[in-house]
């Protein structure tokens, strides 16, 4: 199918469309396809990201019309392998840059999350063909901002809310099974029939395989020097939220084997020695690629990232110890429970997870990463460098350029005292 006649059935845009695919390319052309020494495996995720809005949208455009549900979602929280257990499609949604702020302003706080506010964005403009092509969206009451935005997102797009407990404890954790189990018949309600057991058992085993293929993706960059730099091994965490799960884990697999190559043969993407940055804090959504840019631009390599695009949406597998249906549930809901998002109080997790990263990646130093007006990972910023393995930067901006060479100078003089 033709890419205009793709997007005109579905509604977009078309003119401001053109203009934002117009300026997405030369930024990818300066972040990602100017660098020298890139593996050769990243030719398929560039694949992808140059035809963002044609090819995997005409999939899941096929995946609707035969039928099945097809899901977008804005959190690690929302358990997919549900979705694709009931044949259908689960996909992350546009939310990386800031569009359409005048329309938005008139429904939303202007101090407000800029996530929240640029997927509100694309809505309103009808720019993201992701957002069009699903049936209904899932969100999750991970914040205060989320979960009131959602009551007015569902007029526009009809929209089912899982209820995330704040609290680890037994009586939390019985809540968020019981809203696992609610999940699973609203989309068995939506797909009309049933989730088998097999299908469910077949869906954890798939989205466990893209996990395992990630997490060894992670773990070769503990090597110095790493075989990849961390703004492409970002962009293969951000694909992973909406190319085919089965495809991009073959994928992604044959360039790890590539990368396991340059290990052995001591070629890596920059001198060994290279002062090495964890990235920790809020989620990154393509194209938000503004600070680890200016980091690797700068001398230094990511080679690990503590975020929802990063260790914390791949660290835990689902433990199937039930072949059962009930205990296929559990067993999800359990997994889901474990990640250490800042909406939780307390939050021991993430800190010790970052402190155990720091010590497996050789971490020199952490820049924590926060939006501005997400407090739970602003307010949170104090934990983490207090007391903190290795010195800590943070930093806290939007999706515009404006704050860029400010950036650029904090980071330099950051870099500068871990040298």
């Amino acid at each position: 199918m033709d890419r205009e006649e793709l997007w005109q059935i579905l509604g977009l845009d078309l003119e401001a469309h053109r203009r934002l695919l117009e300026a997405l390319g030369p930024l990818y052309e300066e972040i990602y396809l100017s660098r020298e020494n890139r593996p050769q495996g990243m030719a398929y995720f560039d694949s992808v990201v140059v035809d963002i809005h044609g090819a995997r949208v005409a999939e899941l455009l096929q995946i609707r019309e035969s039928g099945n549900p097809v899901v977008g979602t804005f959190c690690v929280f929302v358990p997919e392998e549900i979705i694709w257990a009931a044949g259908g499609a689960c996909v992350g949604l546009c939310a990386g840059v800031e569009v359409a702020p005048e329309r938005v302003d008139k429904v939303l706080p202007r101090n407000l999350c800029p996530l929240i506010k640029a997927f509100f964005g694309f809505k309103l403009a009808r720019l993201c063909p992701y957002m069009e092509v699903c049936h209904f969206l899932v969100g999750e009451t991970t914040c205060d901002g989320k979960k009131k935005a959602y009551e007015i997102f569902d007029r526009y797009k009809p929209i089912y809310v899982m209820q995330v407990p704040h609290k680890k404890d037994f009586a939390s954790l019985e809540l968020w099974i019981k809203g696992v189990r609610d999940f699973a018949l609203y989309i068995e309600g939506v797909s009309g029939k049933p989730i088998s057991t097999e299908d469910l058992r077949e869906a954890i085993e798939l989205i466990n395989r893209r996990r395992e293929a990630l997490n060894r993706l992670n773990r070769l960059r503990c090597h110095d020097p790493p075989p990849i730099s961390g703004r492409d091994a970002l962009l293969i965490n951000q694909l992973a939220f909406f190319d085919d799960p089965e495809r991009f884990t073959v994928r992604l697999n044959e360039l790890c084997d590539e990368l396991e190559e340059r290990v052995r043969a001591g070629e890596g993407v920059c001198p060994s020695g290279t002062t090495r940055i964890v990235l920790s804090g809020c989620p990154m959504a393509i194209p938000n690629w503004k600070v680890p840019y200016l980091v690797e631009s700068t001398g230094a390599v990511i080679v690990a990232e503590e975020s929802c695009v990063g260790t914390r949406h791949t660290r835990e597998l689902v433990q199937v110890s039930e072949n059962s249906k009930e205990g296929l549930l559990r067993a999800l809901a359990e997994r889901y429970f474990r990640i250490d998002c800042a909406i939780f109080t307390p939050n021991p997790e993430r800190r010790a997870n970052l402190d155990r990263m720091v010590r497996e990646f050789s971490a020199h130093g952490i820049i924590h990463y926060a939006l501005k007006f997400c407090d739970p990972y602003t307010i949170e910023a104090y934990q983490i460098e207090e007391g903190a393995p290795v010195p800590v930067l943070k930093i806290e901006t939007d999706y515009s350029q404006e704050d860029r060479e400010q950036l650029r100078t904090r980071i330099e003089a950051f870099l500068e005292i871990l040298r």
